[in-house]
């Protein structure tokens, strides 16, 4: 008996932690080949609108990304494969149902939620192949996805989950000093001690309110309300100082120290 042909699919999602992660976990399924990954959602659309993205079955892409969103870049495709957006936001994702070949992920994607994707695109392989030029509801809807996701205000969690082997915990983000990225993990910290969450540093710099919670390097974001200090070092450099009982020092890189100073009001 001939073996079903692998689906050949390509991966966008400009936090690479989560890129890395999502390509680990769809390496173990015999049904999918990886083409190729992105982190730069430009970059993923010129290749997709090239001769060789022709080939491209099946489409994980990431909703909310900088530059362009999932939406704005699945909205300008010359031809669509079948879409699986991976996203924190459900709620954007839903209206995408209106057509067909689109199924989505939340994050953080697991196992099992992955699994029943994979056995979806298998159950309908082959994949269907829409004429964009038949279908000109899809890219508009997509555009006004796009502009519904740069418009409106998400309501931002009170709360936020950690999860210690079967026990989740729930966090008030008021007590929360800083999130940090440690070992392809992320911590909330609360009176020094480190929590863990099941959610990357670009997930929470996208979920939490942006009022509250600054992203002052790659791999931490404060609560602003928490910040006690803020120093300058030489060569430009800025340190920030929190109000624990740790006095606990972050860093913030050169390209974040602008943000850091027009939401302190500095």
């Amino acid at each position: 008996m001939t073996e079903p042909k692998q689906l050949r699919a390509w991966l966008v999602d400009d936090e690479l932690l989560a890129l890395e992660r999502l390509a680990r976990m769809l390496a173990t399924f015999n049904a999918i080949q990886i083409v190729g990954t992105s982190h730069d959602p430009a970059e993923a659309l010129a290749f997709l609108n090239s001769e060789a993205g022709v080939n491209i079955d099946v489409l994980f892409v990431d909703i909310q990304m900088p530059g362009l969103t999932g939406f704005e870049l699945i909205a300008q495709l010359a031809r669509q494969p079948f879409v699986i957006f991976t996203t924190a936001y459900d709620e954007y994702a839903l209206r995408a149902f209106e057509v067909n070949s689109i199924d989505y992920l939340v994050k953080p994607i697991e196992p099992e939620q992955l699994a029943r994707a994979v056995n979806k695109l298998a159950r309908v392989h082959p994949l269907p192949q829409t004429d964009w030029r038949s279908a000109a509801q899809f890219p508009s809807l997509m555009r006004e996805l796009a502009q519904s996701l740069r418009a409106e205000r998400p309501d931002y969690p009170r709360r936020i989950a950690s999860r210690v082997g079967e026990r989740i915990a729930f966090l008030e983000l008021d007590s929360v000093t800083h999130f940090i990225a440690q070992d392809k993990l992320t911590y909330a910290v609360v009176a020094g001690r480190q929590h863990a969450i099941d959610q990357t540093i670009v997930e929470l710099e996208h979920r939490l309110d942006p009022s509250r919670f600054l992203r002052v390097h790659r791999s931490a974001i404060v609560n602003v309300d928490r910040i006690h200090e803020v120093n300058s070092w030489f060569a430009g450099k800025v340190i920030l100082t929190l109000n624990d009982a740790q006095r606990t020092q972050v860093p913030v890189a050169r390209d974040r120290v602008r943000a850091l100073k027009a939401q302190m009001g500095i």
